[in-house]
């Protein structure tokens, strides 16, 4: 039975993938326990989807056996439904932890073997049963993906900027690197895939994947403004030239811009940052002095193995009080960006 309702998913994502361009990337939805999510969920994406289907086929991947998640999955026959079920029992490795991040993280190794060997895709793009896309997600991805072919640091493209609230950002058609895993909503290659698949974590695996030790000083693709939730605009990316994203451009690029930012000293950031007119750059000496600032300003104070969330070499840039630009900037993010002084 089991190998018939596989024949069956196999032989209808076929009849969706006849016309056929080579797609772009899978997309799938990691669903559990939430059918209400999960459609509304679907609906946007399915919004957007429909005009790039044979470029993105759809999956939902479901963990478990909720009914009205499954039933809701397969009223879509624009998408085809995978079901984990795992009975293995779960054992944590430290006490009082949630089962939950273990089971997640077999759930996404499941599902991304699966697609990447099972249906061989060559990109996956991964969002949650919680998100809703913008217009241009798919163009976003799809400029992002040629990027990703040209330069081999990208280790993946996220939809997500961590400080992508309102009052952070400006310029929809601005994009970062950072060193810093971004996750939700973002894609990654089947190379890259098969180099994470045999040491894949038995839970936390977004956390694990911020170690050095597994991104390995590779960076991430990371916009200004977030395309996993609809904020109306619509950028015509493949008009766009994206090349200042290349590595050897970016580093030359990112200088630049931060060397023409006015710094502030002392105290009182904040105040001193809405006093001056065009981009400023604040320096912080570690990690308890960045977080100082961090606060004062609302943004993500987090650090994961040693770097800030959003951070490229040591810098968290964003917008306070849109447009102007405000660089955080670590000790050593001068030497990194080879500035020599200013």
């Amino acid at each position: 039975m089991k190998a018939l309702v596989q024949d069956l998913q196999l032989k209808g994502l076929q009849r969706r993938m006849d016309k056929i361009q080579t797609p772009v990337a899978a997309v799938v939805i990691m669903a559990c326990n939430r059918a209400d999510y999960l459609e509304r969920t679907i609906k946007s994406i399915l919004k957007y989807q429909n005009a790039v289907a044979s470029k993105y086929p759809l999956f939902v991947s479901q963990d478990g056996s909720d009914p009205q998640v499954r039933e809701k999955a397969l009223s879509y026959d624009q998408l085809t439904h995978m079901q984990h079920l795992d009975s293995k029992p779960v054992q944590t490795e430290r006490p009082g932890e949630l089962i939950a991040y273990y089971k997640i993280a077999r759930h996404y190794k499941w599902a991304l073997d699966k697609l990447f060997h099972e249906y061989k895709f060559s990109r996956v793009i991964i969002l949650e049963d919680d998100m809703e896309i913008a217009p241009d997600f798919f163009d976003y991805f799809e400029a992002a993906a040629a990027l990703m072919e040209k330069d081999k640091t990208i280790m993946a493209v996220s939809s997500w900027n961590d400080n992508g609230q309102k009052q952070f950002v400006h310029d929809p058609e601005i994009l970062y690197r950072s060193d810093f895993f971004p996750g939700l909503g973002w894609m990654l290659t089947k190379s890259t895939w098969n180099e994470l698949s045999p040491k894949w974590p038995k839970a936390y695996w977004d956390d694990w994947l911020r170690l050095q030790e597994n991104h390995k000083g590779r960076q991430f693709i990371r916009p200004e403004v977030c395309r996993t939730y609809n904020f109306g605009e619509h950028v015509d990316w493949k008009s766009k030239d994206l090349s200042y994203l290349m590595e050897d451009e970016y580093i030359k690029h990112f200088a630049e811009i931060l060397k023409n930012a006015k710094p502030i000293n002392g105290a009182d950031a904040v105040l001193k940052a809405s006093n001056v007119q065009g981009d400023v750059r604040v320096h912080y000496k570690d990690q308890p002095d960045f977080e100082r600032i961090a606060r004062q300003f609302g943004v993500f104070q987090e650090w994961k193995d040693g770097v800030p969330r959003t951070a490229y070499k040591g810098v968290v840039v964003f917008r306070y009080p849109p447009p102007r630009r405000v660089f955080l900037v670590g000790p050593k993010s001068f030497e990194l960006l080879g500035i020599k002084s200013v």
